[in-house]
């Protein structure tokens, strides 16, 4: 598992190296570190003052205020920590579930491959926005609910990805070593194949946190997301909308970060997997799955 995750780090470093990639970790931590540090800033998200109401853009608020005086940069920083929040619970949740459910399906592939894969594909031909709704209408309008539903929604992802890896290794040499030495089922999908598919396993777990974050803004923007007065991109832009002619640049800000931080996770996803496509070319079959 620390081989696995040094080359990880390396695959990381490599990343950095590239211009677009480098320029979205950038970006991704400018928006982390403003979310988590956000108490630490002189913004106050729930501040109002009517008579401050659809303020323009100003010296004391920089993006100018709602509809209610609250400053609109305060809401976006605050913000960030809703969407961040849901995408790191949901890919937690998505693969807690669905890289165990993969495992055991393509390790064994009898009946219990066909039984869980079928639950998966279920849960695939969902819409993920109505099945989300769904869950929420069960669960109640909450931080937590949200986070739940964008998470069970991402569980096939993380399963039909590990189930694939799995088929393709199960029958190496060095899966077949481990076994003939006494590993059981659990020491085998846990132990020895796991930590070397990683590599994809993270690309999904970027790719489903920029999924997760437009989710979460779109189930805001419906009004079945965050309650307010929780901070939220979505909610913001719903709201923004029907004050695009008396303040333009409310909706402005929330669009912007919100777009820049699904473009960013986007092309952090592809980059990595260029960089794994490009790797596995260059290795001999055995050696691409060949670490214990």
């Amino acid at each position: 598992m620390s081989e696995a995750l040094r080359s990880l780090g390396k695959l990381l470093r490599r990343l950095a190296g590239r211009r677009g990639p480098a320029l979205g970790l950038a970006f991704l931590a400018l928006v982390a570190s403003a979310a988590t540090f956000a108490g630490v800033l002189p913004l106050d998200p729930l501040a109002q003052s009517i008579a401050d109401s659809l303020k323009p853009p100003s010296a004391e608020s920089w993006f100018g205020t709602d509809e209610l005086g609250r400053d609109i940069l305060a809401r976006v920083v605050y913000g960030a920590r809703t969407s961040l929040v849901t995408a790191c619970g949901a890919v937690l949740i998505a693969g807690l579930i669905g890289i165990p459910v993969g495992l055991v399906a393509g390790f064994y592939g009898d009946w219990r491959d066909s039984l869980l894969m079928r639950c998966v594909d279920v849960l695939l031909a969902l819409p993920n926005v109505l099945f989300a709704m769904t869950l929420i209408a069960v669960l109640g309008r909450s931080q937590a609910a949200a986070l739940i539903a964008v998470g069970v929604a991402g569980i096939p992802g993380f399963a039909r990805i590990a189930r694939a890896q799995v088929m393709a290794l199960r029958q190496l040499d060095f899966v077949t070593a481990v076994r003939s030495f006494g590993g059981g089922p659990g020491y085998l999908m846990f132990r020895t194949i796991l930590p070397n598919i990683l590599s994809p396993l993270v690309v999904q777990a970027i790719v489903l946190a920029s999924i997760a974050i437009l989710l979460e803004a779109a189930l805001a923007f419906l009004g079945v997301g965050v309650p307010p007065p929780t901070p939220s991109w979505g909610e913001m832009l719903r709201t923004g909308k029907s004050y695009l002619y008396e303040a333009p640049t409310y909706a402005v800000l929330p669009g912007l970060v919100l777009t820049l931080t699904i473009l960013s996770l986007d092309t952090i996803g592809r980059a990595l997997t260029a960089l794994l496509d490009h790797d596995e070319a260059g290795m001999p079959a055995e050696a691409a799955g060949g670490r214990r």
